[in-house]
């Protein structure tokens, strides 16, 4: 099966007790199912977040069937899924650069080896 990579980046609010409850939520087990359902469902075949300091990077490897404008919608319409954003948003801050409403901001890619 062939993957495609998307690269993404976001801040935490700067704040570390926020920032540790943000992890805690992300630790094993601890992400709804609900939410890991609607990943895998979109074809979403690996997903990886990182942080440093209070900037993240999440990494998705998704499969041909991807598709972000049908994964936005099936997010819309899933009321757990929503539940998860409103939460998560609580922490999160939207990049300085980044248009209102707008979250995970895409990487460009200046390199490869």
């Amino acid at each position: 099966m062939k993957t495609t990579r998307h690269c993404f980046a976001l801040d935490l609010k700067n704040n570390p007790e926020l920032i540790a409850e943000y992890k805690e939520y992300h630790s094993a087990g601890n992400v709804w199912p609900e939410v890991i359902k609607s990943i895998k469902d979109s074809g979403i075949v690996d997903l990886q977040i990182y942080l440093v300091e209070n900037r993240m990077f999440m990494i998705m490897e998704v499969d041909e069937t991807f598709d972000a404008e049908k994964k936005a919608t099936m997010d819309a319409n899933n009321p757990k899924v929503q539940e998860w954003e409103d939460l998560m948003w609580t922490f999160q801050q939207a990049l300085p650069w980044a248009k209102k409403g707008e979250k995970w901001i895409p990487m460009e890619k200046v390199f490869q080896l």
